[in-house]
């Protein structure tokens, strides 16, 4: 497991998208249709993903596991899973929350791997 983002929902993203080009100097990497908008702070691995979604969660790391379906299988019966493994263009994708109620969102890029 590695933190693959750090996601924060917003309510509109293209003054969001231009708060952190401009406040943090971050960069536009990809899209992902019209809500969705990955960022990069140039020289560093600092990623950092927005959206127009999910605005009743909270912000927290998104992280890269091999497989989203296994980790949900081995961790369902002590984990609260908000969002169970759903399909997402690079993956699957789910959501738990940690012991004091933080969103924990993982992500496996299992369809890019299949079309390699």
């Amino acid at each position: 497991m590695k933190l693959a983002f750090l996601y924060y929902p917003v309510t509109n993203l293209e003054d969001s998208l231009a708060f952190y080009r401009n406040t943090f100097g971050f960069e536009e990497a990809w899209r992902e249709g019209e809500h969705t908008v990955a960022l990069v702070l140039p020289n560093s691995d600092v990623r950092m993903l927005i959206e127009e979604d999910e605005q009743e969660l909270s912000a927290g790391g998104v992280f890269l596991v091999d497989s989203v379906d296994a980790f949900y299988k081995e961790h369902k019966e002590y984990m609260t899973f908000v969002k169970e493994p759903l399909d997402i263009p690079p993956g699957r994708y789910a959501i738990c929350r940690d012991i004091s109620g933080n969103c924990l969102r993982i992500i496996d890029f299992s369809k890019e791997k299949a079309t390699v």
